[in-house]
């Protein structure tokens, strides 16, 4: 889409680039493979803690997947010590939208979908907007208060809440 074309790629450090897979990288991950620079995938964001990338299949005009750089698992995995880790996540959603003119948050969903209704076990954001322009299959796959959709909200006071893990 025209309007996504404005966010430049950014440039990754040479040590993504080389040819031995990172820590924290599961060569069986798509999103590791993306994040480490193998698909080919425009990553408009990358870091040592978070990577964004456009998702394959939109759900709204501006569809970006928010991952952590390293291997972590789906959100039914995290503890409370992740916690920083999803605000991270859900910040540079935020810094990607800003970038692509989008600053009505209030028209803009921030969430995980909840297993076993997650197609890729790496950890990942979905962020979506504007909301009101989301489609009706879209609206059902990304719906809030369902079973199978959590908001970042949802996910940090439910971390929050768990304690402290093992």
């Amino acid at each position: 889409m025209a309007e996504n074309q404005s966010s430049q790629p950014v440039q990754t450090d040479s040590a993504k680039a080389s040819s031995v897979p990172a820590e924290g990288y599961d060569k069986k991950c798509i999103f590791c493979r993306i994040v480490n620079n193998e698909m080919g995938t425009e990553l408009l964001h990358s870091d040592e803690d978070i990577s964004c990338f456009r998702d394959i299949k939109p759900g709204a005009p501006h569809h970006y997947l928010v991952v952590p750089t390293k291997h972590v698992g789906n959100c039914k995995s995290l503890n409370k010590e992740h916690v920083p880790l999803v605000k991270q996540m859900v910040d540079v959603g935020k810094d990607i939208l800003q970038k692509n003119n989008i600053t009505d948050l209030t028209d803009v969903r921030f969430g995980f979908h909840w297993p076993p209704f997650c197609s890729v076990t790496h950890l990942h954001l979905h962020v979506l907007a504007p909301v009101s322009q989301m489609g009706f299959m879209s609206r059902l796959v990304y719906r809030l208060n369902s079973y199978w959709f959590v908001t970042a909200d949802q996910l940090i006071q439910l971390l929050n809440s768990k304690g402290e893990t093992n």
